[in-house]
């Protein structure tokens, strides 16, 4: 059920064209949509303010299709698909013309944000290096996608660290930092060290073989000095933007 849906609801009942009895059988109807493969949660847009997002890897492309359409239907937030195949992703573009394929992240967006959707809070996303570029697309583009402004800071890595300190005013003024590295994952403490801003680090798979495919990455953030640092899983830039997300809701909300 969409928000919009909720205040039709509560309109009809002030008016007395509905009965309380009968909105709140409305509002009892289980909020999943049972497609035999998937159980989509329709109700998650009135619950977080943010849709359900299409996980696409290890779906068929049909199976992608079919789940976006339901969820243009039932939801009005855009519609987003990650860990998109180049086959999927043409499936999508095909279906629906004016999806946006970002070919590095591997998401693809569906419908633009509104515009009561737009500038939420300001993000700013540094990356250790080009590497890591994939992850940290992620992070961009699926905040972006739902009305954040991002700036990115690429290539930052504490190998050279006059790169970061020459932008550490972002460091200040944005809502919410996000770290991205791979190799040793120092970069999470050094930006958590000089932002004043909440730091949320994401570690990457780069790396030679100690790097242990992210984990040491993963484990020096997750042992971070530096207060004010949260953690996401290894490559997940989708969990960042989407943690970010929350919290620059929540202060616009407040």
């Amino acid at each position: 059920m969409r928000p919009e849906e909720v205040k039709d609801l509560l309109t009809a009942v002030q008016e007395r064209s509905t009965t309380v009895t009968e909105a709140l059988l409305r509002l009892q109807e289980v909020p999943v949509e049972d497609m035999g493969f998937a159980r989509l949660d329709t109700h998650r847009e009135l619950r977080q303010g943010l849709p359900e997002v299409i996980y696409a890897e290890g779906k068929t492309s049909d199976q992608v299709v079919e789940i976006a359409e339901r969820m243009l239907k039932t939801t009005t937030a855009p519609v987003l698909a990650t860990r998109v195949s180049s086959e999927a992703a043409t499936a999508l573009r095909a279906h629906f013309p004016d999806a946006v394929h970002q070919h590095t992240a591997r998401l693809v967006v569906m419908r633009s944000v509104s515009p009561s959707q737009r500038e939420v809070g300001e993000i700013t996303v540094i990356s250790a290096g080009t590497s890591d570029l994939p992850v940290a697309e992620e992070v961009i583009f699926t905040a972006g996608a739902f009305g954040a402004r991002v700036h990115h800071v690429p290539d930052a890595g504490v190998a050279g660290l006059h790169r970061l300190l020459a932008e550490q005013h972002r460091l200040h003024e944005s809502d919410v930092v996000i770290a991205v590295a791979g190799m040793e994952g120092a970069l999470a403490s050094l930006v958590g060290g000089i932002s004043s801003a909440p730091v949320i680090a994401v570690p990457t798979s780069v790396g030679y073989g100690a790097s242990f495919e992210g984990l040491a990455a993963l484990l020096a953030m997750l042992n971070a000095c530096a207060a004010g640092v949260v953690v996401t899983n290894i490559d997940n830039g989708f969990g960042a933007a989407m943690f970010a997300l929350r919290v620059l809701r929540k202060i616009r909300n407040a």
